[in-house]
């Protein structure tokens, strides 16, 4: 009898235990908004495409870039680039600039930057290649207005 009224008491005592550590975690745990969740899950899957992420990887080591300069760098079509592009830009992380015909687009202040950081601390821009190999375009390349 002192065995089953011990074991129930011991039981009884984990589980109350239990609801006060989970009940603790509860009120000290930090909250996070749904909709923070859903913007973070948005711009994770943009950095999930190969080709976007190396726009951005360009995109951050230059001023700004030329579409056709970033065709060159990537081995693709213009359409194909600018699909990435726009992809980028309504996710507020690219910015265009129209000179003439030339569109120019360069790394939004404040998007990603400590991110692509992180991510590429270990590649040197002088060193990068693109998918076939070649080196940077750098002719595509111009200073931003100011």
């Amino acid at each position: 009898m002192t065995l089953t009224a011990h074991g129930d008491t011991g039981r009884e005592d984990t589980q109350q235990n239990r609801k006060t550590v989970e009940g603790s975690a509860e009120s000290f745990a930090p909250q996070i908004h749904d909709e923070k969740i859903r913007t973070l899950v948005k711009r994770f899957k943009l950095l999930s495409d190969e080709t976007r992420l190396r726009i951005l990887f360009y995109l951050a080591n230059t001023d700004e870039l030329h579409v056709r300069g970033l065709c060159d760098l990537l081995s693709q079509s213009q359409p194909a680039v600018s699909h990435h592009l726009a992809m980028l830009r309504a996710a507020g992380v690219v910015d265009p600039r129209r000179e003439g015909k030339h569109n120019f687009y360069r790394l939004l202040p404040g998007s990603f930057e400590q991110l692509l950081r992180t991510i590429f601390a270990d590649v040197n821009p002088a060193e990068a290649a693109t998918a076939d190999g070649r080196q940077e375009a750098a002719g595509w390349q111009r200073p931003r207005p100011k």
